[in-house]
């Protein structure tokens, strides 16, 4: 009985033995098990694939505009602080100095241009201030000189008829003014243990002293100015009264009292002013005083008593003098007789400064220890270009 039933247990199929239904179940779990896992780590790799090429374009797309500017600028000034601090001039060399309107090599006889970001606060701090600069048509040249060609005549004109000759017309008249350039410095000086400390920004404290001098000698230059070594100012042509005047000299209109504008009705004279210009130039008219002839103007009032002054109503905003901007040059006369306290005109269109765009640091330590010296010159000129742009008010009867 027992060895037919071995032999009877021998004779049953696979699928029936014990066990081997779960071997079956684990054998089909571990192979799902296994193609999920691939199937995870397909994922996976695309998704750092995916992040990978995410973080290049954003590295790449999203860098700040502005640090290739900042990385390019930076030789120039620590080459330039360089040589402001000791005298180091070897970054310098061979460097080329850039900036809007300017890209010149250095020089080799020691002068040097200064750094694009210096050369631009010089000149905002030069345009900020009360200067005809302000007012004026301010150009950049290269040359020593600069022409400006006027022409001051209109062509001639007639009525013609179907049949008649046409007769000749007058030809307008070319007028050429050559504005020559002179040289303007400044030479501040900083002991060499100040320059020697790291943290003192010396390339600010020069630009705010070379500005300092060079906004003066400018403002004076453009109002003053003799043309010789110097720009010519605007007071500088001869000048006469309004219903004579002519081209090459600027036509005055009087106050109507000796020394003093008139007892009564003093503001008479400053729409006198206005309306002796050309309609063509007072669009764009300004009034050009100093603080103490504004003083007196700003308590004029009209026939109905309303003041002519108005302060501006934002700041940085100028005053007014009839609707018209005012501005504050201190180097223009005070009241007085035979003065001329008060211009106003367009001046962008009457005055021209011609400028080079270079400036000019030469390092001197050796002229006044234990300081150090720093020549500072730059190229500039001026002269009145319309005669007809600008009039001028003259203390006097008439």
């Amino acid at each position: 009985m027992t060895e037919r039933n071995s032999r009877a247990g021998e004779d049953l199929p696979t699928a029936l033995h014990p066990g081997a239904e779960l071997k079956a179940a684990m054998a089909g779990f571990m192979n799902e098990l296994k193609a999920f896992q691939t199937e995870v780590q397909h994922s996976l790799q695309h998704q750092e694939e995916r992040l990978t090429m995410l973080n290049q374009k954003t590295m790449t797309y999203g860098r700040p505009a502005l640090s290739a500017a900042a990385e390019a600028d930076a030789p120039h000034q620590k080459a330039f602080d360089a040589y402001l601090r000791s005298g180091d001039d070897d970054g310098l060399r061979g460097l080329v100095l850039e900036g809007k309107a300017l890209n010149s090599a250095v020089a080799a006889d020691g002068g040097y241009l200064v750094d694009p970001q210096t050369a631009d606060t010089i000149r905002s701090l030069l345009l900020s201030t009360s200067s005809l600069r302000a007012a004026a048509n301010v150009v950049q040249v290269e040359a020593s000189s600069f022409d400006v060609l006027i022409d001051r005549t209109e062509v001639g004109s007639g009525w013609a008829t179907e049949a008649a000759a046409q007769a000749e017309t007058s030809t307008p008249a070319i007028e050429r003014i050559s504005i020559k350039l002179h040289e303007l410095s400044a030479m501040p000086k900083a002991s060499q243990r100040l320059l020697d400390d790291s943290a003192f920004d010396v390339e600010g404290w020069l630009a705010g002293k070379i500005a300092t001098r060079f906004i003066r000698a400018e403002a004076a230059a453009f109002i003053n100015g003799d043309g010789v070594d110097k720009p010519k100012g605007i007071l500088l042509p001869p000048k006469v009264a309004n219903a004579s005047w002519a081209w090459g000299s600027l036509g005055y209109v009087p106050t109507g009292a000796a020394a003093d504008f008139a007892a009564t009705n003093a503001a008479d004279c400053i729409v006198n002013l206005v309306y002796a210009l050309g309609a063509d130039y007072r669009a764009n008219g300004t009034f050009i005083m100093n603080s103490k002839t504004a003083g007196a103007v700003r308590k004029m009032k009209d026939a109905d008593g309303r003041f002519m002054w108005s302060d501006g109503l934002q700041a940085g905003e100028p005053a007014r003098l009839m609707g018209y901007a005012v501005l504050i040059c201190e180097d223009m006369p005070d009241v007085a007789a035979n003065s001329y306290p008060i211009a106003f005109g367009d001046f962008a269109a009457g005055y021209t400064i011609a400028e080079r765009p270079d400036l000019r640091i030469l390092r001197d330590p050796f002229s006044a220890k234990p300081h150090v010296l720093f020549y500072a010159s730059k190229r500039v000129g001026g002269d009145v270009t319309d005669f007809a742009a600008i009039k001028l008010l003259k203390i006097a009867v008439s």
